[in-house]
C-alpha cells in the first residue's frame, strides 16, 4: 500500500547507544597515626570501593594520600581530584568512609553542595550516600541542615566569647600598628576638626607623616587606624568599669 510504513520499521527500531560507565574517583587516606588500625588502612578501604565499583561498573581511578589528616581539604590527591571533577574528566568521587574525606560536617557539607553546582557525583558508602540518586540526595541534605546548624553554633559561641572578652576590656581586633602621637592626630583631625578620611589622608601626606607599610596615606588606611583607635577606648572603658565594680563596698561585701 503506498505510504504505509514498512513493518520492519516498527519491529526493529534503532538500537540505544551506550550509557557510558561513570567515571569514579575513589578516594583512599591514611594518616601517620592510623595507618596501624584495624578497619582504616588502605587495603580495607581499597577493598571496600573496589566491591562497591564492580557492582555498579564504575571505571575506576584510584586517589591516595598517605600521611595526611582530615583536619583539612587541602590535601595533594584530593585537591588533584577536586581539579579532574571541576574540569569535567570524572563524574564522581568515592570514598569508602566519610572520615576518609572530612572529619568537619561543614567542610562535607561545602564538598556536597560543589558536587551539586559542578554536577559530580558524591559517594559515602559507610554512610549510603550517592547523591547520583535521590534517597542520596535527601541525605545529603540532611547532613547539609547538620553542618549549618554546627556553623551556627560555632558562630554563637564566637560572639559570646567576644562578648565575655569585651566585658572584660580585653583588647580586640588587630593591634595597634601607629605611634601614640600619630594616633592622637589622626583622632583629632577627625573628631575635634570633622576633616573626611579622605582629608585626613592627604593632611598626613601633606606632613609626610610615614605609614606603618611605608606607602601614603589612604582613605582606607585612616579608616582602619580610626577603628583600631577606637577599640582601645572602648577596651579601656571596660577595663575602668570592671575595676571600679570590683573595688565597690557591694563587691567587698559580697566577697566577705
Amino acid at each position: 500500500m503506498t505510504g504505509a510504513l514498512a513493518l520492519p520499521e516498527l519491529l526493529d527500531p534503532a538500537p540505544l547507544p551506550p550509557t557510558a560507565r561513570p567515571r569514579m574517583l575513589c578516594y583512599l587516606r591514611v594518616s601517620t597515626q592510623e595507618q596501624a588500625r584495624s578497619g582504616l588502612g588502605l587495603a580495607a578501604q581499597r577493598e571496600a570501593l573496589t566491591a562497591a565499583g564492580q557492582a555498579r561498573d564504575w571505571d575506576m581511578r584510584w586517589l591516595v594520600d598517605e600521611g595526611y589528616s582530615a583536619g583539612t581539604l587541602d590535601r595533594p590527591a584530593l585537591t588533584e581530584g577536586f581539579g579532574l571533577l571541576r574540569d569535567g574528566q570524572a563524574d564522581g568521587l568515592a570514598v569508602a568512609k566519610l572520615d576518609r574525606l572530612s572529619r568537619s560536617m561543614i567542610d562535607f557539607a561545602g564538598v556536597m553542595e560543589w558536587s551539586r553546582a559542578q554536577r559530580w557525583s558524591l559517594v559515602t558508602l559507610d554512610l549510603g550516600v550517592d547523591t547520583a540518586s535521590p534517597s542520596g540526595r535527601l541525605l545529603a541534605n540532611v547532613f547539609a541542615a547538620f553542618a549549618e546548624f554546627e556553623r551556627e553554633l560555632i558562630r554563637q559561641r564566637t560572639r559570646d566569647a567576644l562578648a565575655e572578652a569585651r566585658a572584660r576590656g580585653q583588647r580586640l581586633g588587630r593591634p595597634r600598628q601607629y605611634a601614640a602621637d600619630v594616633v592622637a592626630l589622626v583622632a583629632d583631625l577627625a573628631h575635634v576638626r570633622g576633616m573626611s578620611h579622605r582629608g585626613i589622608a592627604a593632611h598626613l601626606n601633606d606632613a609626610a607623616v610615614p605609614t606603618v607599610g611605608g606607602g601614603v596615606w589612604r582613605h582606607s588606611t585612616v579608616r582602619r587606624l580610626l577603628n583600631s583607635h577606637a577599640l582601645d577606648l572602648a577596651a579601656d572603658a571596660a577595663r575602668e568599669r570592671v575595676a571600679s565594680q570590683s573595688s565597690s563596698p557591694a563587691h567587698r561585701v559580697k566577697e566577705d
